[in-house]
């Protein structure tokens, strides 16, 4: 008969729910302590924003910047995006013998939704990294706080600037990208039919109206906004060195595209109560 002298080892009770508690409500203070930064940080954007002087030159500068940069890629994804779309929705309404819905169908598509979004989501991962690491290294080296030292207002020159240009520039880039993916629509329809130009843009005009394009315009412009003002908070507000350069430029883009899907609901909820 053996004897077992090893005492026995004392979990403590509830030790770990206890210890992921505490992280859960670590992540939750965290979340609200972030949620109201950024609030402040938008107030003071607007405060700033209505206050002179204004730098209206470099808004301009951004502007072109963020717009012609992002033309290419914009214009290449919306060409792709319609071309297939159509091509894939062809088949289905073969099926039902309605091809000939097949232009109205697209155009509704791309105008309400696929445009505003797509463009969107490819100009925060574009232009919200971009702003992102370059406010974050210039706060890692210090030139952020030489323009305070210097008697200029960093913030109205670096977050003001490029926050408006983001909002401005959102709106004309996704009127490119509808038109371009209006254009290669027609294209990807005339693969099968004989579809002249002119009677394709009536069929594309008669299917949409204002309710339609008045809502898709007006989301981006809340798109570019919720992109802007959360690449420069991340860029400006960045710390840890070398390190948050990338941090700011990845938060930037993720929270970004999040920005984008939580407007873009409540936006087809608005929307949907109104119409």
């Amino acid at each position: 008969m053996s004897i077992n002298l090893t005492p026995p080892i004392k979990v403590p009770e509830n030790g770990f729910a206890n210890h992921s508690q505490n992280d859960y409500l670590k992540s939750v203070k965290c979340f609200f302590e972030e949620i109201g930064s950024l609030t402040k940080f938008t107030f003071r954007f607007f405060r700033e924003a209505i206050r002179p002087r204004y730098e209206l030159n470099e808004v301009v500068r951004q502007s072109y910047s963020i717009g012609y940069n992002s033309f290419p890629l914009v214009a290449v994804t919306a060409f792709i995006m319609g071309l297939v779309l159509t091509i894939q929705s062809r088949p289905t309404l073969a099926q039902f013998g309605a091809q000939s819905w097949l232009p109205a169908m697209v155009t509704v598509s791309i105008i309400r939704e696929l445009g505003p979004a797509i463009t969107a989501l490819i100009f925060a991962g574009k232009v919200g990294s971009r702003i992102g690491a370059e406010l974050a290294s210039m706060r890692v080296t210090e030139q952020i706080d030489a323009m305070e030292v210097s008697g200029i207002n960093p913030f109205k020159y670096l977050v003001v600037t490029r926050v408006i240009a983001a909002t401005i520039t959102l709106p004309v880039l996704v009127v490119i990208s509808d038109t371009v993916s209006l254009y290669s629509t027609y294209i990807a329809v005339n693969m099968k039919d004989n579809l002249s130009f002119p009677l394709f843009f009536i069929q594309v005009f008669q299917s949409i109206g204002f309710s339609d394009l008045l809502p898709s315009v007006i989301k981006t412009f809340f798109f570019g906004f919720a992109i802007g003002i959360i690449s420069c908070y991340k860029g400006y507000n960045s710390n840890n060195g070398t390190e948050g350069v990338g941090m700011a430029a990845n938060s930037a883009v993720i929270f970004g595209l999040l920005s984008i899907f939580i407007i873009d609901m409540i936006a087809v909820q608005i929307i949907s109560l109104v119409t």
